[in-house]
């Protein structure tokens, strides 16, 4: 399995755990959107240092081939999948623990 796979696997699993099981429907909200694009400069920066530096080195028969500031396209797509995850743990949690 490609990193490629893994991403865009992790990507589909993600969107539906955001949709459909937590239910916090993040991905609909211009919050979650405000905060990504605050994310995503650092995420750029981060790629591109730990990439120019050979700090990460990618197999590039198991990627795409297409890069942005240093790192493969996969690994964005890999990077907001987190985040989504992570933040909609973090909203589910938290309005669970509220109700209590």
């Amino acid at each position: 399995m490609s990193y490629s796979d893994i991403a865009v696997q992790t990507l589909l699993l993600t969107v539906l755990f955001d949709l459909f099981i937590v239910r916090t429907q993040l991905l609909t909200k211009l919050i979650f959107w405000a905060s990504y694009s605050i994310i995503l400069p650092m995420q750029l920066i981060t790629n591109w240092w730990l990439t120019s530096r050979y700090i990460v080195i990618y197999d590039p028969n198991t990627i795409i081939g297409r890069r942005l500031a240093g790192a493969p396209i996969e690994d964005l797509v890999f990077g907001f999948s987190l985040i989504l995850a992570i933040m909609s743990m973090w909203v589910y949690v938290g309005r669970h623990i509220n109700r209590k």
